[in-house]
């Protein structure tokens, strides 16, 4: 960063569109970070109607990004603006609806509801597990063995996207909880799917990624969205809780997400303040989709450094990587307080229930989607990009 900023006082009279170049996706992120770091200390020290905080504020914040993102989109396409610095206001555009995101989860008020405001009983649950898990597997052997017959590894991953429904129910009791067939299903999945982009999109990928811009943005977008998966998920906060001691505390606890038991390193430091969860499977699951939207995020800033028009389908897909990581199963609590905003208690009820109870077949269903989609956007763009009229090259667009 002290090379550029030597570079660009020799070159000020290149005007402000040079200089903005300098900046950096993850410079954007971590002054992100540090300011929802500070935010609560500001609003802790003065609790009035005036200085305070509230969700209001979160959700304004998330409308100016999406305004920003918006906006860029719509300049870069009246061409206005070069597709690296569209680039770089997009990103923008994102970490600032992300930011607003965090706060109005931070600072909306947990609800509780009880039992009686489930859709529908628990018993419900081993039959919609078992049903909807053997009809994706049996819909993923069918469907490969029609339309994919050499490419075997795509039936596979349907069945293992199967098996993490049913899996609660396949091994009845506590002992799913630890069983290694549970381990081997989390673990396994991130193996198979960097099987697949390996065997079906390494080539591409490996001269996408030489694309410096292009590089920087997918790492960007997928450090977000990382940022914005444990951070609705309770596994990062930086909001202080009344219900946590007013003292650093370190301790390791056991408890279950994502199929089977993890061990969680749980660090709270009040005076920051900062809460923060650490867990294998959290890492696995974060890490695993994360990586798939950044790369996801690659491509798509690939096809605007070319200036190649991308078709309708992977439009769909490139904002799917954006703004679809919110379908997540686990985001249930957002997707409720964002319910009682618009229809009131009686409908966020049922919708929290659906999307929080781990023993909910939809929370797994939800996870196993993303997955999908996000690979398949991916193996989509990267044959899309072999067709005779496409171009990998990485000549710069601007």
């Amino acid at each position: 960063m002290t090379f550029d900023r030597c570079r660009a006082r020799k070159r000020g009279a290149l005007g402000w569109s040079h200089r903005h170049r300098s900046i950096r996706p993850v410079s954007v992120l971590l002054l992100s970070s540090f300011i929802l770091t500070q935010i609560p200390i500001v609003s802790a020290h003065g609790e009035t109607a005036t200085s305070g905080l509230s969700q209001g504020h979160g959700i304004l914040l998330s409308l100016v990004g999406i305004v920003i993102l918006g906006g860029t989109i719509l300049v870069k396409r009246t061409n206005r603006i070069s597709p690296t610095v569209a680039l770089y206001g997009v990103f923008c555009g994102i970490v600032v609806t992300i930011v607003g995101t965090i706060l109005f989860e931070g600072l909306s008020p947990d609800q509780t509801y009880s039992a009686s405001a489930m859709p529908f009983p628990r018993s419900w649950y081993q039959p919609l597990s078992l049903g909807v898990g053997l009809l994706i597997s049996v819909g993923s052997f069918i469907i490969g063995w029609l339309r994919w017959p050499t490419r075997p590894r795509y039936t596979f991953l349907g069945i293992v996207m199967g098996l993490w429904i049913a899996y609660p129910y396949l091994i009845p009791g506590p002992a799913s909880d630890s069983h290694p067939f549970g381990y081997t299903l989390v673990l396994g999945t991130p193996i198979l799917v960097g099987y697949i982009i390996w065997k079906d999109a390494g080539n591409v990928l490996r001269a996408v990624l030489r694309d410096q811009v292009a590089r920087r943005f997918g790492l960007g977008v997928g450090l977000a969205v990382a940022l914005f998966f444990v951070s609705v998920t309770g596994y990062l906060s930086f909001f202080p809780e009344d219900a946590l001691p007013h003292e650093t505390s370190i301790v390791v606890l056991t408890s279950i997400y994502q199929l089977v038991t993890w061990p969680i390193l749980e660090i709270y430091l009040p005076h920051i303040p900062l809460f923060v969860a650490i867990s294998p499977g959290q890492l696995i699951i974060v890490g695993l989709l994360s990586t798939l939207i950044g790369l996801n995020a690659t491509i798509i800033a690939r096809h605007w450094r070319v200036e190649e028009r991308a078709g309708m389908t992977e439009g769909t897909a490139g904002t799917a990587a954006i703004v679809g990581s919110c379908t997540c199963g686990c985001c249930g609590p957002l997707v409720a307080k964002v319910a009682v905003l618009a229809a009131g208690p009686s409908i966020a009820a049922p919708l929290y229930w659906v999307f929080v109870d781990t023993a909910s077949p939809l929370s797994s269903l939800f996870i196993v989607a993303s997955v999908v989609l996000f690979t398949g956007s991916l193996i989509y763009s990267v044959e899309a990009a072999r067709q005779p009229s496409q171009s990998t090259s990485i000549i710069p667009a601007d």
